[in-house]
């Protein structure tokens, strides 16, 4: 096994024991763990063998196994950061209503 390997498999396992700690705080519900455990269980397998990578992209018609895992990556970023951006739109405007709400109980006040 190469040191990065070991390096990537102790990053894994550290990640998904942040994971495991916020399932046992309550600040995780099930269904994010649940999904958090298979994507880092994911990145163990593709750490230690590597051809599964190369195996499902040429499934898919992409030339290495990397490649596939990085446009995967792009996809999931920018999907992510496209929710964000919805969120952070959703909460100004939830900010906007609350203190107009605000002002004019304010403004009523003698």
């Amino acid at each position: 096994m190469n040191p990065i390997q070991v390096v990537l498999i102790l990053f894994a396992l550290f990640a998904w024991s942040r994971v495991v700690n916020g399932l046992r705080r309550g600040t995780l519900p099930l269904t994010p763990f649940l999904l958090w455990t298979v994507f880092w269980a994911g990145v163990v397998v593709i750490v230690v063998r590597p051809e599964t990578t190369a195996a499902v992209a040429h499934v898919f018609g992409v030339g290495r196994g990397v490649d596939l895992v990085i446009y995967l990556a792009l996809v999931v970023v920018f999907f992510l950061v496209f929710r964000l951006f919805a969120r952070i739109e959703d909460l100004e405007r939830q900010l906007t209503r609350f203190v107009r709400a605000q002002a004019l109980k304010d403004l009523d006040k003698p």
